[in-house]
């Protein structure tokens, strides 16, 4: 493994460089950092795929000044600093919204998206009402500021999934989760402002020129799997996954599953560089 940092406008990136072949690029959620891809990369690597992982802007390794900046931007300067003509990008959470919006705008250097528990930018399919009471808890909870209080809460949204059991997932996958969310939501850190897309994803879809997969855990947000049903039915070439009995992260929770989905999706796709 490789270890650098990247130098974007008003920031820095700390990226992770695995192996090598046609590049996999893993888009982090916002509750965790890229460490969170450890348990699947493995099994990309054995794929005989190229992966790297890299630090969203104020989460994990890396940093930003207080500025305005483009997640899209940022995710291109770091195949240009790789020098990667083209990757695969697979994003999970806002990760995958990032990934969506780069696909769209810079198809030419997509070979192939994959979404995970990711929702389409200005499309809605609305929540249940429980997932509303949760959803307005956990803004009740953020607004608190607690680190602790937060993680907690976030471990019990997206690692458990609404209305599921706490003791579905192993303890050690929830406490890492913690630990990620805990130090993300330091006092202090200073996060920036990402500039959204614009126009949004939802009435630019027809622009995904790759081979699109959309995944969500069948114990997610409903509106996850909504979203994934909604990508794959208007791309191009679209295709949807609903992975069973897994929440919002499975790729920690079920890396070995996911690893499959993806390989299996990619493995006809042209070799790119």
């Amino acid at each position: 493994m490789t270890e650098l940092y990247i130098d974007v406008a008003g920031g820095r990136l700390a990226v992770h460089d695995f192996g090598t072949g046609p590049a996999v690029v893993l888009l982090h959620a916002d509750i965790v950092d890229s460490w969170a891809w450890e348990p699947l990369t493995p099994f990309l690597l054995d794929a005989g795929y190229r992966v790297v992982a890299f630090d969203r802007r104020y989460l994990g390794g890396s940093r930003t000044d207080d500025v305005s900046y483009s997640n899209r931007a940022d995710t291109i300067a770091v195949l240009d600093a790789l020098e990667l003509d083209r990757a695969a990008l697979v994003g999970n959470s806002v990760g995958g919204q990032i990934a969506l919006d780069t696909a769209i705008e810079a198809p030419a250097r997509v070979a192939a998206l994959v979404t995970i528990g990711s929702i389409v930018p200005d499309w809605w399919p609305g929540m249940t009402p429980e997932e509303e009471a949760l959803e307005a808890e956990l803004e009740r909870i953020a607004e608190s500021g607690d680190p602790d209080a937060i993680a907690d809460a976030d471990v019990r949204a997206w690692v458990d999934g609404p209305g599921q059991p706490a003791d579905r997932v192993p303890e050690d996958i929830r406490e890492l989760v913690r630990e990620m969310d805990r130090a993300i939501n330091e006092p202090g850190r200073v996060r920036g402002t990402p500039v959204p897309a614009d126009p949004p994803a939802s009435q630019r879809l027809d622009r995904l020129t790759m081979p699109v997969l959309a995944i969500s855990g069948a114990l997610d947000f409903s509106y996850h799997v909504a979203s994934a049903e909604y990508l794959a039915a208007n791309a191009p070439d679209g295709r949807a996954e609903i992975m069973p009995d897994v929440a919002h992260l499975p790729g920690l929770e079920a890396p070995e599953e996911l690893g499959a989905l993806i390989t299996r999706y990619l493995a006809p796709l042209p070799r790119w560089g």
